[in-house]
């Protein structure tokens, strides 16, 4: 058995309170203190994975080294922690049910009757161990999708109530997120949606060692007191989570509540020393006064739904950071996108990053963005599609090439620049069968990519099934588009740039899932700091008319 010790973390009253960010800040702050922290995320939904749900049903699917396609919270867990997640660390009620439904099937059972109770919450008690198999861990923080009182959370909260009743005393412990709103007409917060949620984690047979409280105003003592009495917790265990100007000071604000000293006590560990925090204060520093600021155009089919290019938008705060920068991103939709328009809707903007995506929905408003930042030597960034609009329209627009595309637009193209990649031809299954996870890439000596990276061997994360059709390399190479960065395995193009242009760049992996705060990717670095002099030069122009 794991040595470990083991906190959940449970939601009440509304999703998406942040769960994530609190497990992610705590996590923080007791890796600061010197122990060995991960964190894991049980879904309650049904899906194997997020690898086929829609962008606008669940944000961006979040792909680790190993090539689970996950939740996007473990984006979070590595950006705070700076660790490296895995299939182990996000956990679905499907893959629950699949595993042991197969289990089943083998015989494994003997031919007993398959419940919820022992064997869906048997299954889901190993996965909360999985991850210390090797016993290097000091804490897991598992962190429980949805809310309390959800039909679907129930095996899940069965589950901790089995594995809290089996575990010595002091190794687990519970928080529960909860909202105490502000009612404006009545100029006061309420703790009855409070109550009320821990009330129903209650009759789940849990109860809360640790209460965090979402607000938008201070908690005063009387409320805190309330709380705790209501809820049968220790006032000192109801923890304020005020509304933040940012995640990244959810760590700091909990340090200040001493949640990280609550939860050391309750689970009978020694309080090393304080948290070192000097250099995410220091990032806090920068990213509070930028000595600059740019604004950089996301082009993409998902905007509504900035969840959706998550990594993306933190990719830019770290890189701001980095160069002391304030990125405003303005989120642009590629369906709105024409020749007609294309000025009015890029002007203003010091650089663009042309997104990753799925289907031709929208594929000729990126098309025409790409062609109108490559004209006019505005620094351009293409993420996996991004990367192969590219090509499409340098086909097109410099090579002549006008029926230029990709056989994911059309499969019957005489000219398919971008290509089903060969060993995706066969695949009929859509979940987890793309060419995912990290793969190396070697870059060539005297290119931008080089400089970027400063070395030849990079390790990038995919998610992709069309790739840079070779036939057509030595025609894109002899004009002028350098394929930077191969794959020496399957010789697969992964990154390509522009010799005469400021800042031309496209990948086909996903450079903003290894984006971390204290760790920003050195693309997206660059990437802001060309946009920065661009912005700089565009406005001594300016000066000088």
């Amino acid at each position: 058995m794991s040595s470990a010790k083991y906190i959940f973390v449970t939601g009440g009253v509304t999703s998406s309170l942040g769960k994530g960010i609190i497990s992610a800040s705590l996590g923080k702050l007791l890796q600061s203190r010197g122990y060995s922290v991960t964190i894991q995320k049980l879904d309650p939904y049904l899906n194997i994975d997020p690898g086929t749900l829609n962008p606008y049903e669940h944000g961006e699917c979040y792909v680790t080294d190993d090539g689970a396609e996950t939740d996007l919270d473990l984006g979070h867990y590595e950006r705070f922690l700076d660790i490296t997640t895995s299939q182990l660390n996000n956990v679905t009620t499907g893959r629950i049910y699949h595993t042991v439904i197969t289990k089943e099937r083998e015989g494994a059972f003997l031919g007993k009757t398959v419940q919820v109770v022992p064997h869906i919450t048997d299954e889901i008690k190993r996965n909360f161990q999985l991850l210390d198999e090797n016993g290097q861990y000091d804490i897991i923080i598992t962190e429980i999708g949805g809310c309390v009182g959800d039909i679907e959370s129930l095996p899940f909260l069965e589950a901790v109530r089995q594995f809290r009743w089996e575990m010595p005393p002091n190794d687990t412990l519970v928080i529960h997120l909860t909202l105490v709103p502000f009612l404006k007409a009545a100029g006061e917060l309420k703790t009855k949606p409070t109550q009320h949620s821990v009330k129903m984690l209650s009759e789940a047979g849990i109860q809360p060692d640790i209460l965090v409280c979402r607000s938008e105003h201070p908690l005063t003592p009387d409320i805190r007191k309330k709380v705790a009495l209501f809820c049968n917790v220790n006032v000192n265990s109801v923890i304020e989570s005020i509304d933040a100007d940012s995640i990244y000071d959810v760590p700091l604000l909990m340090k200040k509540e001493k949640l990280d000293e609550r939860v050391l006590a309750k689970l009978k560990l020694p309080q090393k020393n304080e948290p070192d925090l000097e250099s995410w204060k220091i990032f806090l520093g920068k990213l509070k006064n930028p000595t600059r600021e740019i604004t950089v155009g996301v082009v993409g089919k998902y905007v509504e739904l900035p969840d959706a290019y998550k990594s993306i938008a933190e990719a830019f705060v770290h890189a701001g950071v980095e160069n002391e920068c304030k990125v405003k991103v303005k989120w642009i939709h590629s369906e709105h996108i024409t020749e007609e328009n294309i000025g009015s809707a890029l002007a203003g903007l010091d650089g663009v990053l042309v997104a990753p995506g799925f289907g031709k929905r929208g594929i000729e408003g990126k098309i025409t963005a790409i062609k109108y930042v490559r004209e006019n030597n505005i620094p351009f960034f293409g993420i996996c599609l991004g990367m192969q609009c590219a090509v499409i329209e340098f086909g097109r627009n410099v090579l002549g090439i006008k029926d230029a595309t990709s056989s994911e637009i059309d499969k019957d193209s005489p000219n398919p620049v971008i290509d089903m990649m060969e060993s995706q031809k066969k695949v009929t299954q859509k979940g987890g069968t793309m060419r995912l996870g990290a793969y190396t890439c070697e870059i060539a000596k005297g290119t931008k990519a080089y400089t970027i990276y400063g070395k030849t061997k990079i390790s990038e994360r995919h998610r992709h099934r069309y790739e840079f059709n070779n036939k057509y390399l030595d025609k894109y190479t002899k004009s002028g588009m350098i394929a930077s960065g191969i794959n020496p395995d399957g010789n697969l193009v992964e990154i390509i740039e522009l010799k005469d242009h400021p800042f031309f760049i496209g990948v086909q992996f996903h450079p903003e899932l290894k984006s971390r705060a204290l760790r920003p990717h050195p693309l997206f670095v660059k990437f802001v700091k060309a946009s920065i002099e661009y912005s700089i030069k565009k406005n001594e122009l300016k000066l000088t008319q």
